[in-house]
C-alpha cells in the first residue's frame, strides 16, 4: 500500500480552481463592489494567471451570476407536514447563512445594491434570481394552505414578496458595521413575525 497522496482528477482540479476563484471574487466584491473588479484581478489575487477566470467562466456576467448563486445557496429545511413551520425555518436558515458566510453575504448584498442602482449586467440577473426565489416561497405558502397551517386567504405571490423583503432587509442589517443586537434574538423575532403573519386565526 502506497503512502503517496492520490492524484487529483481533472474534474477535481477544475472544481478546486473554480471554488478558489469564486471565494476570491466574493472577497474583492465585498470590499470594493463589482464595478472596479476585473477578471484579471480576480485571477491574479486567487494565485492563478490573468486569464484563468475567463477560461473557467467566460465573461464577467457569468462570473457574477456564479457568485450570486453560490452566495445565496443555503440548506432548505425539509417539509414535514407543517408548511408554516417550514416557512419560519426557511427564514431562520437564510439569516444564519448570511451571518455564517459574512464575506459571501456581503458580496451578494453589494451586488444587490448595484442592481437596484441600475447596473445593466446585474439588474436582469437579480430580476431572474429573485423571481425564482419568490416562486419557491410562494410554493411553500401554497403547501401551508394545503396542509392547514397557513391561513386560507393568504396570497402566495404577495406573501413571497413579504418574505423576501424580510430576509433581504434583515440580511442587510446583519452585515452592517457594527451588526445590530443579539443575532439569536433577531432570528427568533423574524420567525415569530413570519408565523404571526400567516398562521390560521382562531374563530
Amino acid at each position: 500500500m502506497s503512502d503517496r497522496p492520490a492524484r487529483r482528477t481533472q474534474e477535481q482540479r477544475r472544481a478546486q480552481t473554480e471554488r478558489r476563484v469564486l471565494d476570491t471574487a466574493m472577497t474583492l466584491i465585498a470590499s470594493h463592489g463589482s464595478r472596479s473588479v476585473t477578471l484579471a484581478e480576480v485571477g491574479e489575487t486567487a494565485g492563478y494567471s490573468r486569464g484563468i477566470v475567463h477560461h473557467h467562466f467566460g465573461s464577467r456576467e457569468r462570473l457574477l451570476a456564479a457568485v450570486m448563486e453560490d452566495a445565496q445557496r443555503f440548506t432548505v429545511p425539509a417539509y414535514e407536514g407543517d408548511g408554516l413551520g417550514q416557512i419560519a425555518n426557511i427564514v431562520a436558515a437564510y439569516l444564519r447563512n448570511v451571518a455564517d458566510r459574512s464575506p459571501s453575504a456581503r458580496a451578494f448584498l453589494q451586488l444587490w445594491g448595484e442592481a437596484v442602482a441600475g447596473d445593466p449586467v446585474l439588474a436582469p440577473l437579480f430580476a431572474r434570481q429573485d423571481a425564482e426565489f419568490r416562486s419557491f416561497l410562494a410554493g411553500r405558502i401554497h403547501a401551508g394552505i394545503a396542509d392547514g397551517t397557513v391561513r386560507a386567504d393568504a396570497d402566495p405571490a404577495a406573501a413571497a414578496v413579504f418574505l423576501l423583503a424580510v430576509v433581504r432587509g434583515i440580511g442587510l442589517q446583519l452585515i452592517a458595521t457594527p451588526p445590530p443586537g443579539d443575532f439569536a434574538a433577531i432570528v427568533r423575532e423574524a420567525q415569530r413575525a413570519t408565523s404571526d403573519a400567516f398562521r390560521v386565526r382562531a374563530d
